[in-house]
């Protein structure tokens, strides 16, 4: 039986599609053209970290940055931590300073899990950024400028796609808008907070208008001979929330960061965004996926992976092609890349009664019917596989068409570290911003560095991370979400991870942050918002009140590797702020009924918490 949403489609798509603007579907449609004469279809990366190597593009985006911004970025944010008043080593004012040369290669990864995380993450970001003077005043404002790298899947994927696209604004620019009086016609508008679907409604004729529409857009793709899937219905919905208002359908119908001035003047931190492969080959069991799937990213020149299963790329603006003489242009467009790494739906396609039951049914029912697709997965995001043939007995879709792509968290691991561990990039320190909801209460118990661990340990020879507890019972006996946690502080082989959970609320406040809703009226907004900026700058509170020196003890951790390398022994504020904010290694007795939950957990209240962001992108049958 059809719900009331496919019902209402069936009524209007006659009348619908007739008044519809028929270029639409043109301008979605991908293009298929000869293949440049240099034209390489696969980039090969090294299986290990000895041999690995960059594209050509990143590498040159990073020596640039490194020559023309970091050095002036890095003195910013020293000044920012000087002006906390905490004595400073030496070395870690001559490292920041720029006097020795060698400057420290800093990640950011921001978590998933919806619009909360979202939030969450830019919250942490606003606590980091060197326009903000609040930031600035407290000691830890600049480190967004002087970072190399930032990642980010799911929520934290909208944050990095629309700071870039935007050109790199503050984050209450972002979210909000330009202040009045100041835009521009045609510039930035901000998210939608307020409204998540831009005036969708949730039932009846207004969803089917919408859905008619988007089936109407994406016709093009579905006559040039590609499918069509659920992934490109959810980030068409993301994407008109968190990107650009005036110029979005040009801009969705593009995934190059490269316009942007920020971007061409390497004043942004190269941005990558992270996926997970659905792959149907064995192991796959329940609602998550092994943690020896492939994780893909697509950075702003390839999207590949890694994986020493794989360790390949392809060019990302001729994504869709699949050999070497006919070359597709116009696939890669953002709101199905972005789409795949939000798309949660295959959790749901565990039995035909579940599927039937859950808020995607309603959208493959009208695919259904508006374009035949026998045989196709719609609860993926389906890509022409252009790794076909490739690494037979490792790459365990190297006989797959297409490549099935879904929530970038669906292996347990929402925090995206994945990409900076790779060992070609040298990343010194990795700001990981977790928003994941592992509780029924959607507070974060460390189940994502958790799996992070188990994965890097799989590839070892590609990865190196460092020691986190071995469960989230570890992490929550021991606090280390309720505080910025270091990790791998005395373990050199890796980066250094300073870990920023959503564990609970700071300095004995009520809770904003652990919102399950996908709206964010203003005022509610700038709560959430200020209510991460003190999670990450409160460090160890005393009496509900921030440690003043946690500032010093973040900078000592970005210069530590640095340090290391150097020969420079720790000394100063820097030595004591390692004894405290440094996880020790221990395991501690906790009780076996503490109620600490692991990946399963987090996906079900994953799942919770998304419904209401299904509720509000028209998705649920009514």
């Amino acid at each position: 039986m059809l719900s009331t949403v496919a019902l209402a489609f069936v009524a209007l798509s006659t009348a619908t599609v007739s008044v519809l603007c028929q270029t639409a579907a043109q301008a979605w449609t991908p293009r298929f053209g000869a293949c440049p004469s240099n034209f390489s279809l696969v980039r090969m990366t090294g299986a290990s970290g000895v041999n690995q190597s960059l594209s050509t593009g990143e590498a040159q985006y990073v020596s640039s940055r490194r020559a023309n911004v970091l050095p002036g970025a890095f003195k910013s944010y020293l000044s920012s931590v000087q002006g906390t008043n905490v004595a400073l080593p030496d070395y870690v004012s001559s490292i920041l300073g720029g006097t020795n040369g060698n400057l420290p290669t800093v990640g950011i990864a921001i978590s998933g899990e919806t619009s909360g995380a979202a939030m969450f993450g830019a919250g942490v970001i606003n606590a980091l950024d060197g326009r903000n003077a609040s930031a600035v005043k407290i000691g830890t404002g600049g480190l967004l400028q002087a970072a190399t790298y930032i990642s980010g899947l799911s929520g934290g994927s909208w944050i990095v796609y629309s700071l870039s696209q935007a050109n790199f604004p503050t984050v209450q620019n972002l979210i909000f808008g330009p202040p009045y009086g100041t835009a521009t016609p045609g510039g930035y508008g901000g998210w939608i907070t307020d409204y998540v679907t831009l005036g969708v409604d949730n039932v009846g004729e207004t969803t089917a208008l919408y859905s008619a529409q988007l089936a109407t857009e994406i016709g093009g793709k579905y006559e040039a001979g590609f499918p069509v899937t659920l992934g490109r219905r959810f980030g068409s919905r993301s994407c008109e929330t968190f990107l650009e208002r005036d110029h979005l359908d040009e801009l969705l119908r593009q995934y190059h960061f490269k316009p942007c001035s920020t971007f061409t003047s390497y004043e942004q931190p190269f941005p990558i965004v992270v996926v997970d492969s659905w792959s149907p080959g064995p192991g796959i069991a329940g609602s998550y996926i092994p943690a020896a799937n492939v994780i893909y990213e697509f950075n702003a020149y390839e999207m590949g992976s890694y994986d020493p299963t794989l360790a390949a790329f392809t060019p990302i603006e001729y994504l869709g092609t699949t050999n070497t003489s006919i070359c597709v242009t116009g696939f890669e467009q953002a709101d199905f890349v972005l789409g795949a790494s939000s798309n949660i739906f295959v959790i749901y396609n565990s039995s035909a009664s579940n599927l039937m039951n859950s808020p995607a049914w309603p959208w493959i029912e009208i695919a259904n019917i508006s374009y035949p697709q026998p045989g196709v997965t719609m609860d993926v995001a389906l890509y022409p596989n252009p790794f076909y043939g490739l690494n037979h007995g490792t790459f365990v879709d190297a006989e797959e068409k297409y490549l099935s792509l879904v929530y970038g968290g669906e292996d347990g691991e929402a925090v995206p570290v994945q990409p900076l561990l790779v060992k070609a990039r040298d990343v010194d320190l990795i700001v990981a911003v977790d928003g994941s909801a592992d509780n029924t209460q959607l507070w974060t118990e460390g189940s994502s560095m958790v799996n992070a661990q188990i994965r890097a340990e799989i590839y070892s020879s590609a990865y190196s991370f460092p020691a986190v507890p071995t469960s989230t019972t570890q992490f929550i006996a021991q606090n280390l979400t309720l505080h910025p946690t270091f990790f791998g502080c005395d373990n050199t082989s890796s980066p250094l991870l300073v870990y920023i959970a959503k564990g609970g609320p700071p300095l004995g406040q009520t809770a904003y942050i652990n919102n399950t809703g996908d709206t964010f009226e203003e005022p509610f907004a700038q709560a959430v918002l200020a209510q991460a900026f003190d999670i990450a700058t409160q460090g160890i509170p005393s009496d509900y009140t921030k440690d003043p020196e946690y500032p010093a003890c973040l900078a000592c951790a970005v210069v530590d590797r640095v340090r290391a390398r150097e020969g420079i022994e720790r000394s100063g504020v820097c030595s004591s702020c390692f004894a405290k904010y440094c996880w020790n290694g221990t395991q501690v007795a906790v009780s076996t009924t503490s109620g600490a939950v692991g990946t399963s957990l987090t996906l079900s209240s994953m799942i919770a918490g998304v419904f209401a962001l299904l509720l509000a992108l028209g998705m649920v049958a009514v």
